[in-house]
């Protein structure tokens, strides 16, 4: 087939090559429509790793996607060919420990798409388990489809931060991560969001949502404007989505006595925080790798209409322009949220 491969460090081709495509009886196969440029592919395209996972041989890229069943397994029931479908890229060892226990997101043993040296979706076919695959309601776009993996990061984000109805919020990052996790703690009962970043695009786009109020870090001083706004209190919950290392300096300066820092982003060297500060306040901290037990709740919420995807896609290009796409992303225009690339027949 021919695919998106990241061949080395900064090298992208559009060529062909060999990839799984035989359908065990509980897989389906799915004709590809639509997948996400995410920041992690390319985090891989410009560095060649993240973490611990480095690229040592030729990877095809892309695990947000939506597509078309075209072949179901012998023992799949809840399937049929022509279902629209989204998928949840990481597989489990469904009998580990991890994955008894329900936290089957941090398996050691996980198989996730387009992490090192499991291969993505950027490619016309894909097959996969039918019990981490979901059918598309009638109202759900291919396009919002592909972006049920980035919603259910913020999913788990407010699922951690134990959100009570009326919390007030705090998101430090406007990127796509950020937004969606503002988007979910607004979902899960937050009466308001406040988000911050230095990027006057991203805060624009992210302003255009009822709930949810965006500051400027390069004009406010983002610690005051959330005491201002909460009697000297604080927020609930402080969501970190920027990974910035010194974005932790002052992140206890916005979280109430009491309340929850949940770490999100994913910062790329070690950083530190006072402790001090946050034993003060007895603050809890939680943190988030990816989700589990939650797609289809992300999918539900798409579907009933309360949360609007549709407004974060900055542009759709072509599966022949896909390293176009590449670069772009890696260019990081302000005002891009999120890139998608479409499958062509």
């Amino acid at each position: 087939m021919e695919a998106l491969v990241l061949e080395q460090k900064g090298v992208l081709k559009i060529r062909d090559i060999d990839l799984p495509l035989a359908v065990g009886p509980d897989d389906v196969k799915i004709k590809i429509h639509t997948v996400g440029v995410c920041g992690s592919d390319v985090h891989y395209y410009t560095h060649g790793a993240i973490g611990p996972f480095v690229l040592r041989e030729p990877m095809v890229l892309g695990h947000e996607a939506a597509g078309i069943v075209v072949e179901v397994g012998a023992n799949v029931k809840d399937f049929a060919v022509g279902d629209r479908v989204c998928m949840e890229p990481g597989v489990p060892d469904l009998g580990s420990r991890a994955s008894k226990l329900g936290i089957y997101n941090v398996d050691p043993a996980v198989r996730f798409w387009a992490t090192p040296p499991i291969h993505g979706v950027l490619a016309p076919y894909v097959v996969h388990p039918a019990a981490f695959t979901y059918k598309l309601p009638e109202r759900v776009s291919f396009s919002e489809g592909a972006m049920v993996e980035p919603f259910a990061i913020g999913m788990q984000a407010a699922s951690r931060a134990r959100i009570a109805p009326g919390d007030v919020a705090v998101v430090v990052g406007c990127g796509t991560i950020g937004i969606m996790v503002a988007l979910a703690a607004l979902a899960g009962g937050c009466s308001k969001v406040f988000i911050s970043d230095f990027s006057a695009p991203k805060l624009a786009i992210a302003g255009q949502y009822p709930g949810i109020i965006p500051v400027n870090a390069g004009e406010e001083d983002f610690a005051e404007v959330v005491l201002r706004e909460t009697g000297n209190w604080g927020a609930d919950v402080v969501f970190e989505a920027s990974g910035s290392g010194k974005a932790f300096e002052t992140l206890f300066d916005l979280v109430r006595p009491g309340g929850a820092v949940v770490l999100v982003g994913l910062p790329v060297a070690p950083v530190k925080f006072d402790v001090s500060s946050a034993i003060a306040k007895e603050a809890r901290i939680e943190t988030v790798f990816r989700y589990a037990n939650i797609f289809d709740r992300a999918l539900n919420l798409i579907a009933s209409g309360k949360v609007d995807l549709k407004p974060l896609v900055a542009e759709t290009f072509p599966f022949r322009d896909s390293i176009a796409a590449f670069e772009r992303a890696a260019s990081a225009r302000p005002s891009d949220i999120k890139l998608q690339i479409v499958m062509e027949d």
